[in-house]
């Protein structure tokens, strides 16, 4: 649509007619070729224009920036966390095109009550690794769910990588499941993951508005888009495979495990709860950057 030459006939028709009333007798195909010449195309809305932007965003982005230098710098891990669009399971289109001999036949609408199921692919990307971890979800994109997607990743794979690291820097954006004002999203990293793990864990939030530039959207999520793209996510085998297949000449990796666990929304964090984390807001944006201390120390 953005491009020039997608005028139709009858576009021009109309213009033409329209002059007609005003008394000047132009043909439809000269307006066409008027029209072209000055520029003018049949054009798709574009998003370009930006909401309201914190004051504090450019702020944001250089603790951003420091933060991650100074945990490269110690060899300590980083972690960028989102999650992707949820998608259907079943013989549903999936946008994108295969070499094939003949088109993939799938539903005509995407129908909840025709799905095998939800997926909800819940990631993580290790920076400093190249690798990443996308648990894919049945149930619903809560906190806690969120959370244990990251302990999953640590239990199995990130505290044999970076061995007696004793911290751990998590990027993420400010809404949805780990977002900055989401007590549960930090009472559950203290419950499940700081304090049984004896970890310090340190968040920053990209600012609202600011999401494609957190790490695991272009360097995780969008290579996860490319390798599926035309292919139907028929059932959760299929979900799975394609993710666990993703790869990129620069080496990316995935791990791609299924969780079936119910996770319940709705669950609420009390002010004595949250008054019991052994939380340190950073001086810097304090809203945005906190640490999560353990609340026992090592014996």
């Amino acid at each position: 649509m953005g491009r020039r030459g997608l005028w139709t006939g009858q576009h021009f028709q109309q213009i033409s007619e329209q002059l007609g009333l005003l008394g000047l007798a132009v043909s439809p195909n000269t307006v066409g070729r008027l029209l072209k010449r000055l520029g003018y195309a049949l054009r798709a809305n574009r998003k370009s224009l930006s909401g309201p932007q914190s004051p504090q965003r450019d702020r944001q982005f250089r603790y951003l920036k420091r933060q991650r230098q100074q945990f490269a710098r110690n060899q300590l891990p980083i972690i960028s966390v989102d999650t992707k669009k949820k998608e259907l399971v079943g013989c549903f289109k999936n946008a994108g095109r295969v070499w094939s001999q003949e088109a993939i036949r799938v539903n005509d609408h995407d129908v909840r009550s025709q799905a095998k199921g939800i997926a909800i692919p819940r990631g993580l990307y290790d920076s400093q690794a190249n690798r990443g971890s996308v648990v894919i979800g049945t149930s619903h994109d809560t906190p806690e769910f969120a959370v244990e997607a990251i302990v999953s990743w640590w239990r199995g794979e990130g505290r044999q990588r970076y061995a007696q690291a004793p911290h751990l820097l998590i990027l993420a954006d400010s809404g949805g499941s780990n977002g900055a004002r989401c007590r549960l999203w930090k009472y559950a990293l203290q419950e499940k993951l700081v304090d049984p793990y004896q970890l310090r864990v340190t968040v920053c939030h990209y600012p609202t508005g600011a999401s494609k530039w957190n790490p695991i959207e272009h360097r995780l999520f969008s290579e996860i888009s490319k390798h599926w793209a035309g292919q139907p996510l028929v059932d959760y085998p299929t979900v799975i495979r394609l993710i666990g297949e993703t790869r990129t000449q620069t080496g990316l990796k995935v791990q791609c495990p299924l969780q079936t666990k119910d996770y319940p929304t709705g669950r609420k964090v009390t002010n004595q709860e949250m008054a019991s984390l052994n939380l340190r807001k950073h001086a810097v944006l304090p809203d945005w950057n906190y640490t999560l201390l353990p609340r026992e120390t090592r014996n």
